[in-house]
């Protein structure tokens, strides 16, 4: 039979088409046309479909028959061969749990014998410290190195040893489940004695005492920025967006695109990745609106996304300040000047991504007449007495805003916009 003939068939029924013995054209009532193989496998037959034309071409179904005729000859089944390649794709794709899925796994099998407080526990402090780093990547791809850098970012495992112990367990408890539910194989890369212990510094109670980020002095912060605008990559991208928005870290790598708002200018921060549990809309300058508009949109919602589109490294911001600060320090050296690179003059040690939150707190102490209350807001942080509670039951978005307008000027022109901001007491009238 021609190809012609395959595509002038129009009545329903089985037709052989030749040059392969047992290929047949099959027409459905509907008109629908498909390949069908019969042929004998030891003492069974068997009916083995080909696909559908013309998707498949009469050519194509003629050398797919022969093939499969060929694997008969050499004693395989092709219809178990089919079914065994259907059934690895299925425990691969099993397998290929995320860690945020077991997560929801585990507080689904769990979560009901918890009491209320210590199931909100769980949730918020894994929510918090873990599933930025690893909540999207397959349970059966993470290492001891992942839990090592998540414990190590941003000093945690220093300064809030008692929570970053708790996540530890939390997170060997999710991949004991994963490995008992056939999704991992191995040792459990969280497993304290399994060798992360020797990789997590051991500390004392003074090394626990509460530790201040290495920041720059203000005026440094204009060139700092100048210098990294120069610099191509998305962490150099996420750090920028990072220091205009002086939101943490962790927040500024997790930011994703349905949370920006181009036309009200705000970043809304869920509660489940801020530290206070709350969420925060921050006011975007004109200078961080500027930058979202030139990021490339690339697959997937993340805003900084890095290799295989994941979150971009815990570490990938602290490097770069390392690689500008020697840079910096090289030229310093060469021009006879002291090699002070980025280094927070009052620590000795170099400038850190956490340190610029410090850095825009003493730009608007310092450099504008913003309320306390403004400021604190824009950074996240609790507001205090009575009166500036009140405040609180709104976010003051429009005066945050003039504040990052300023600050965003300042990083970019070296310019502190004064703040005009009418005193308290006189608004409460």
């Amino acid at each position: 039979m021609s190809a012609k003939a395959v595509r002038d068939l129009k009545s329903p029924g089985m037709y052989s088409v030749g040059g392969v013995p047992g290929l047949k054209l099959q027409i459905a009532p509907s008109g629908a046309k498909s390949w069908l193989l019969r042929v004998k496998v030891g003492d069974r037959r068997r009916e083995i479909g080909l696909g559908g034309f013309p998707g498949v071409t009469l050519a194509e179904a003629r050398e797919e028959a022969r093939e499969t005729r060929a694997k008969v000859r050499q004693g395989i089944d092709p219809v178990e061969e089919r079914r065994a390649i259907r059934q690895r794709l299925k425990d691969e794709q099993a397998r290929r749990l995320t860690f945020e899925q077991a997560f929801e796994r585990v507080m689904a099998n769990d979560g009901p014998s918890f009491s209320e407080s210590h199931r909100k526990q769980w949730r918020r402090s894994v929510e918090l410290h873990a599933l930025p780093h690893i909540g999207s990547m397959p349970v059966d791809e993470i290492q001891m190195r992942h839990i090592e850098e998540l414990l190590l970012a941003d000093d945690f495992w220093r300064e809030h040893n008692k929570t970053a112990r708790d996540v530890r367990n939390r997170i060997e408890r999710v991949l004991d489940w994963a490995t008992a539910g056939g999704h991992r194989e191995g040792d459990n890369p969280a497993r304290l004695r399994g060798g992360l212990k020797e990789r997590l510094p051991k500390l004392s109670k003074l090394d626990t005492a509460p530790k201040h980020y290495a920041a720059l002095p203000i005026d440094l912060v204009p060139s700092f920025m100048a210098d990294l605008r120069e610099r191509g990559g998305m962490p150099a991208r996420c750090l920028e967006f990072q220091i205009l928005t002086g939101v943490r870290p962790n927040e500024a790598r997790g930011a994703l695109w349905s949370e920006i708002d181009f036309k009200a200018g705000t970043w809304t921060i869920p509660a489940g990745r801020m530290k206070a549990g709350r969420e925060h809309r921050v006011a975007l300058s004109k200078e961080a609106l500027a930058l979202l508009g030139g990021l490339p949109r690339e697959p997937g919602e993340l805003v900084f996304p890095g290799n295989s589109r994941r979150m971009i490294g815990i570490n990938s911001t602290r490097t770069i300040i390392g690689r500008m600060h020697t840079e910096r320090a090289k030229e310093q050296e060469a021009a006879g000047e002291e090699p002070t690179g980025y280094k927070d003059p009052k620590a000795g040690t170099i400038a850190t991504p956490h340190g610029f939150r410090s850095s825009f707190r003493d730009f608007a102490g310092e450099r504008t007449s913003y309320p306390v209350h403004v400021i604190e807001m824009a950074l996240a942080h609790s507001v205090g007495d009575a009166t500036q509670a009140a405040y609180a039951r709104g976010d003051l978005l429009e005066k945050r805003r003039q504040l990052m307008d300023a600050w965003g000027k300042f990083c970019k022109e070296g310019e502190a916009a004064p703040a005009v901001v009418t005193p308290i007491r006189a608004q409460e009238g």
